[in-house]
Parts: structure tokens; C-alpha cells; sequence
């Protein structure tokens, strides 16, 4: 007799939740997208109609880059999220097709022992674009409302602090004339653990799986609260949260295009290409506040 798998995540047995299996418990891989409860969709997107969409998108990320450029505009996408929930295969998908001499990725590794000596924010001041450039962070300054404060590597006296620095960083951005995008990736329990075993046993994925990922897997809860207070603290009018579903990667890449897309004017803008935001998919961070 088959096995009838657990209603939600919270019915799991906490042993379960490791990465110390051979393979992803079946009890969890019921519950992974997009066969467990409360997504959105029932079904991927099909890969024809998502690469029909991502061509469209990405034919309007050129253009605006075109103008970004004529312009002297500065954009900074900022990508943040659960581990394992796609920042850095969104960002991939966003410039594929832009002149990269314009467009830069910023994924900076652990700071160094000058950096720690440093205001907080220095290091991510020196990768600003400058006139005319799109700059993509995959991952920020919010580590240290994150990683950071939930692996214990700052003090409760530096992550409360930065709820009050952070508002204020972002509004002298925004007051010096650049654009900032903050998107959050979000992704169930039972989905970020079963691309942590992708990781785990495919050796062409496994240098994405880190010592902090294995920590993540029994901080999951620290994690919420610290993601709660995240969007409590810093979605603000001048910088907002938009959060996106990621259980569907391809469906999360497109939306996080739509979304900075919607938000700018630009020569030969197809609004028609470009479609609506999914509301079922896209929500702003205050208003999934418990």
C-alpha cells in the first residue's frame, strides 16, 4: 500500500529535514513544487511558451539598456532570497543578451580584515554604476540582516543598527538620482532542500553547495524571522520589497524581468511583450508581513 505523504511541511519529522540522506526523503519530495500545497500553479510553465516570453523580455532588457546608456541612467537590481532559490540564474538569464562592458554582476565574497574595519556599507559603495551602467548585486548589504545575523557572524547591536542605516543608505541612492530594484526570491522548505540534494549529487552543480547551505537547512525558522524583520525594517516608499514565488525558477525569472521592466520608460517600450505582473506570483514584502 502506498504511503500517503504529509499534508504540509510542519507534519515532516525534524530528522528529516538534513542533508545527511543518500537522497531527498520521499516524504519531503512530495511536497516539492509542483506537487505539495499552496503554489500558485499546478504545472511548470511549458518550455515553449517560457522561452517564447524570455525572448520577448530579454529583446526588452536590451533596449532598455540602450537607453540607460543615451540617458546616463544608473540601475541597481539588487537580488536577495532563501539559499538555493535562483538569484544567480535570474541574474544570468537578465544579462545574457546586454553589452556586459555596461552591465556588471556583483557577488562579493566574505569580507577581508580591512573590510571589517570599514563602515559597513563601503565595500558596496565602490561597485555603484556609474553613468550609463546596470549593475546586478547577487546577494548585499543585506547579509547582514540575513547570513550574517542568523549564522552569528555580527552582533545583535550591528544587525539592529543596520535597520536603521539601511532606509537611510538607500534614500541617499535614490536622492543621487540611481534606480534600486530590491527582489526577493523565495522559495518553500521542501523545495530549497530538494535543489540542495541537486546540488549535493550533481557533481556539475555541487560547487554551489556551501557550509552555510547545511547550516541553512535546521535555521530555516531563524531565517523567517530574520526575513520578517527584513521587510518590517527597510520596505520602504523609496526602496520596496518585491517578493517572488520561486518554486517555478522559469516563472520567477520572468516576473523579476516584468517587474523592473514595468517600472521604466524607454524608447520603443512593448508594453504588450513586456505582459502583467502575476499577483499570484508577486507581492510586495510589507504585505506578506504575519
Amino acid at each position: 500500500m502506498a504511503t500517503i505523504p504529509p499534508a504540509t511541511e510542519r507534519d515532516i519529522p525534524s530528522e528529516l529535514w538534513s542533508l545527511d540522506f543518500d537522497t531527498l526523503p520521499a516524504s519531503i519530495a512530495a511536497l516539492t513544487f509542483p506537487h505539495g500545497p499552496g503554489y500558485a500553479y499546478d504545472a511548470p510553465i511549458p518550455k515553449k511558451e517560457y522561452r517564447r516570453q524570455l525572448n520577448s523580455l530579454q529583446t526588452e532588457l536590451v533596449k532598455l539598456q540602450k537607453h540607460v546608456r543615451a540617458a546616463g541612467e544608473r540601475i541597481v537590481i539588487v537580488f536577495e532570497g532563501r539559499d538555493a532559490a535562483g538569484k544567480g540564474g535570474t541574474i544570468r538569464r537578465f544579462t545574457r543578451h546586454l553589452n556586459p562592458r555596461h552591465a556588471r554582476t556583483v557577488a562579493l565574497p566574505k569580507p577581508t580584515e580591512v573590510e571589517r574595519g570599514q563602515w559597513y556599507f563601503q565595500r558596496y559603495v565602490a561597485h555603484m554604476p556609474t553613468s550609463g551602467e546596470i549593475v546586478f548585486f547577487d546577494r548585499s548589504w543585506y547579509n547582514r540582516a540575513s547570513v550574517e545575523r542568523v549564522m552569528g557572524f555580527c552582533t545583535p547591536e550591528q544587525w539592529r543598527a543596520f535597520f536603521d542605516e539601511a532606509p537611510r543608505f538607500e534614500a541617499m541612492l535614490a536622492r543621487d538620482g540611481i534606480r534600486l530594484f530590491k527582489l526577493w526570491l523565495t522559495v518553500s522548505r521542501a523545495e530549497q532542500l530538494k535543489r540542495f540534494y541537486e546540488r549535493k549529487t550533481d557533481i556539475l552543480k555541487s560547487w554551489k553547495l556551501s557550509p552555510i547551505d547545511h547550516a541553512a537547512v535546521g535555521k530555516w525558522d531563524d531565517y523567517t524571522r530574520a526575513i520578517e524583520d527584513i521587510f518590517r525594517h527597510t520596505d520602504t516608499d523609496t526602496a520596496p520589497w518585491t517578493v517572488i514565488d520561486a518554486n517555478d525558477q522559469r516563472r520567477a525569472r520572468l516576473e523579476a524581468m516584468r517587474v523592473v521592466l514595468s517600472a521604466l520608460d524607454y524608447e520603443g517600450k512593448d508594453t504588450a511583450a513586456i505582459g502583467a505582473i502575476d499577483p499570484r506570483l508577486v507581492r510586495r514584502g510589507r504585505d506578506i508581513l504575519s
